[in-house]
This record gives structure tokens, sequence and C-alpha cells, in this order.
């Protein structure tokens, strides 16, 4: 049991991962300069940055910021599971 939900912590911070560098892609694309020095840091500030600036186009906040926020949370609490119980 333990090992899926160790699994399934990878997974969800992978997924994570890969959705923050897809939004970080998407606010450079916008003219908005990245710092790769810092992006572990800064990624929050760009996944806000992503929100507002799709919002701000398209009324809508972007495809990419609702799943990033899930998998990260998912991750936290399976986490949390995982050394408490």
């Amino acid at each position: 049991m333990s090992n899926i939900i160790l699994i399934a912590i990878v997974v969800f911070g992978v997924t994570f991962v890969v959705l923050a560098m897809m939004m970080a892609h998407e606010v450079s694309k916008r003219g908005v300069k990245i710092n790769f020095l810092w992006l572990r840091l800064y990624i929050f500030k760009y996944m806000h940055q992503y929100k507002v600036l799709t919002k701000k186009e398209t009324g809508r906040v972007g495809p990419l910021f609702y799943p990033s926020i899930v998998s990260i949370n998912l991750a936290l609490l399976l986490a949390l599971v995982y050394f408490f119980v």
C-alpha cells in the first residue's frame, strides 16, 4: 500500500513540474522575462502571472492552472498520508 502512495506522490509531483514549466513557457511567450536560475523559487509567481495574463486575454483562467493546483495539492496530501500513517 505504501508503495502505491509513494508512486502516486511521484506522479503528481512530476505532473506539477511539467505543468509549471508549460505555464512558465506560456508566460515567456507573452513577454515576461523568465529567470531560469531562480525558477524553483519564482515558479509560483509565474503561475500567478499565467493566471492573470490568460484571464485578461480570454476572460477565463488558462487550462494549465487548475490541474497544476490540483496535482501539487494531491502530492502534498499524499505525502502527509505517507509519512504520518
